[in-house]
């Protein structure tokens, strides 16, 4: 069963949806402990990186997700926000502590083509750097939905596994480290190709 923390920030319904379409067991999880229950987390979100982290921890979910998600090893996946509060550190509306999980701070994009906008809003290419499973069946360089204005900017190089290029800058647009993958874009409202990655993080045994 796929489990989404609701943490009063994230895009619960359509990732709901996606996973509801796929023929998936799904349920949202309001709870921390509801997370015990679940074999596969998402942590969704849209939103600020310190609202995010905020409610995170206020809630509880920051020290469950750590027995589930970094003692337990349960599968995870980031979706855009949820991804950004896994950095160590990020500077939205100031400077702000993450999760820590990746070595890595969220800085907002650089855009010196003054044609492009922020947020960045639409299609992009995105290149995937490595042959993952959560890539099958995925042609690389296929088009995903972002939404966004910050980006994680990752020190350890290895931990990036999808980029697009967006100007002069080249974006951050999933990583992984051991049983956590993370997607800058929306897979759930990426159609047929986002729809593969989640059932692909579905049959995912890190």
């Amino acid at each position: 069963m796929v489990g989404i923390i609701d943490y009063g920030m994230g895009n619960l319904l359509s990732v709901y949806n996606a996973f509801d379409y796929l023929g998936e067991d799904v349920k949202i999880c309001p709870h921390p402990e509801n997370l015990k229950d679940v074999d596969h987390i998402v942590i969704p979100g849209v939103g600020a990186f310190k609202d995010c982290i905020d409610l995170l921890t206020e809630s509880g979910f920051n020290e469950e997700l750590r027995t589930q998600v970094i003692k337990n090893g349960k599968p995870t996946l980031g979706i855009c926000l949820g991804m950004q509060v896994m950095a160590r550190k990020g500077y939205e509306f100031g400077e702000h502590l993450g999760l820590g999980w990746f070595d890595s701070e969220v800085i907002k994009i650089d855009i010196k083509d003054t044609e492009l906008k922020l947020p960045n809003i639409g299609w992009n290419e995105i290149e995937q750097k490595i042959d993952h499973p959560l890539f099958k069946g995925i042609t690389n360089m296929s088009d995903f939905y972002l939404v966004h204005s910050f980006y994680m900017n990752c020190v350890e190089k290895k931990d990036i596994v999808a980029t697009y290029q967006y100007g002069d800058n080249q974006i951050t647009a999933a990583v992984l480290k051991d049983n956590v993958f993370a997607t800058q874009f929306h897979p759930e409202k990426s159609q047929d190709n986002g729809l593969k990655l989640l059932n692909n993080f579905i049959k995912w045994k890190p």
